[in-house]
């Protein structure tokens, strides 16, 4: 009996021992000599130089690029106190000075490491535009001041320059298509991936000075002047694009409070677009003072009385007359005799697009019909009942809700040939996901394609194995434990005569 003991001690030890062995043989079958971990993120920051104010935008990416192109995320946004750039066009050293709270609040975010390597941006837009017309040498002035400013920071400054129209069309674009996941989009699976038969969204940006229209169409383009190619995350695209300088918000509406003056050559005008009850002393000089409207007629004095009619009707015909729909016979187009091929897919309408029908409830796909409603009804309101209804809403916006809401509807169903059935493919927005939607996201994923990509960094395992060697001898030691202790009981309990498990 105590010979089968031992011989059922000795096949025990025999197994514990091919156990250990068999743990033996995977730590040396593993062979551990690298270590890749995640690369370093980029940082780039971006002015928009509105024709109204300037904002900052602070964008982060991995440096391991996709296809070439960062995948680049909004992590702050800053509005710079004051002005829009071309107000300072009698003091450009204050161009350059109100910048730096948003680039110090930035430089905050960014880890202090990263500083030298983020790569920084101001684009000016319509409002420069329209003074590079009448001023080149006050553009220049403004210019070397914001560039003086930028450049005494630790970042890698790219300069400061005005974007053309169709730059900024088509970079509103990318920033549209790029946060709606038609370039690409992350599955857990492949990590990221192009999405296969994506349809592009169409982009509609309305600023202060200008106005944009970017959409991919269904056929060929005509006219080649239209036509911007990109190649993002290894794939090209062709796209149709036209900025229309002089119709952004601001100066359409002046361009109508000129129309009236010039109509009715009176010193008192009346506004059909201004609701009932307000009445307002208008400087001739404040309406005058773009190269957007003509000279002011000679027979009247330095201002005019501004009374409003609150007449929906009548203000959609005076603003239907700031345009000319009668030059296109030949071919597809917009207005002003501009080359436009029929509109195709869904359109994202953004900036001032968003804000006048987000304060009328219009942002969540109404109807053509509930939409021409909703205008109609506030552009036929009192003064006195506005102001009581809205005490909180600016004046001046208040003021012009109805005509920019008329302008609205006439640049899209009239300008840009949507009708009742391809309404519902407009969707007003501000934001997709968590970014801003505007050009700054466009310019960044497009500078990305010029910035090298990095690898993901690599550690030598001499100065690291030490370490995953011990974690993995720990593991194995602790799996080795698991093992080898049942079967040491088995043996010990077997040898004393109990034959089963303890």
């Amino acid at each position: 009996m105590c010979r089968n003991r031992k011989g059922l001690a000795v096949g025990c030890l025999i197994i514990i021992s091919v156990a250990s062995g068999i743990i033996a043989l995977i730590l040396s079958l593993v062979d551990i000599r690298d270590i890749y971990l995640p690369s370093n993120n980029k940082y780039g920051l971006v002015f928009d130089a509105g024709s109204s104010h300037t904002s900052l935008y602070v964008y982060q990416w991995p440096a391991h690029k996709e296809n070439d192109t960062g995948v680049v995320s909004q992590i702050h946004m800053c509005e710079v106190q004051g002005l829009g750039l071309s107000s300072y066009a009698d003091n450009p050293a204050q161009a350059g000075e109100i910048l730096k709270p948003c680039m110090d609040e930035a430089l905050s975010i960014i880890p202090t490491g990263q500083h030298k390597e983020t790569t920084t941006s101001l684009g000016a837009t319509a409002g420069m535009r329209l003074l590079n017309l009448q001023n080149h040498t006050k553009i220049q002035l403004i210019m070397d001041e914001v560039s003086k400013t930028l450049s005494k920071y630790p970042v890698t400054f790219h300069g400061a320059r005005i974007l053309d129209g169709k730059e900024e069309g088509s970079l509103g674009w990318i920033t549209v298509n790029y946060l709606l996941g038609t370039f690409i989009q992350y599955t857990y699976i492949q990590s990221w991936i192009h999405p296969k038969q994506a349809t592009t969204f169409g982009a509609m940006d309305l600023g202060g000075a200008s106005t944009q229209m970017t959409f991919q169409p269904q056929g060929g383009i005509e006219d080649k002047n239209t036509e911007m190619f990109y190649r993002l995350y290894g794939y090209d695209y062709t796209i149709y694009t036209n900025s229309y300088l002089c119709y952004g918000q601001d100066q359409a509406l002046k361009q109508l409070l000129a129309h009236l003056i010039e109509k009715q050559s009176s010193e008192t005008v009346s506004h059909p677009c201004y609701p009932r009850g307000y009445t307002a002393n208008v400087s001739l000089d404040s309406v005058y003072n773009s190269p957007c409207v003509t000279k002011a007629p000679s027979n009247l004095g330095s201002s005019v009385t501004v009374v409003g009619t609150g007449d929906p009707s009548e203000c959609q015909l005076s603003i239907s007359q700031i345009f000319n729909f009668s030059t296109c016979t030949n071919r597809s187009c917009s207005f002003n005799g501009v080359y436009q091929p029929p509109v195709y897919g869904q359109f994202y309408a953004f900036s001032a697009f968003y804000y006048t029908f987000s304060f009328l409830n219009l942002t969540c796909g109404q109807s053509l019909s509930v939409t021409n409603s909703s205008v109609w009804q506030y552009c036929s309101s009192n003064w006195t009942q506005l102001d009581a209804g809205f005490p909180l809403e600016n004046k001046k916006r208040l003021l012009e809700y109805c005509s920019s809401a008329m302008y609205i509807l006439t640049i899209l169903l009239d300008g840009y040939k949507f009708d009742s059935q391809t309404w519902n493919n407009i969707h007003f927005a501000k934001q997709a996901g968590n970014s801003d939607v505007g050009w700054t996201l466009g310019y960044m994923l497009n500078l990305t394609n010029q910035i090298p990509s990095e690898a993901p960094t690599l550690l030598k395992a001499h100065g690291y194995s030490i370490w995953v060697s011990a974690i993995f001898f720990i593991v194995l030691s602790v799996a080795a434990g698991l093992v080898a202790a049942p079967l040491h009981c088995y043996c010990r309990n077997t040898c004393s005569g109990q034959a089963e498990w303890t």
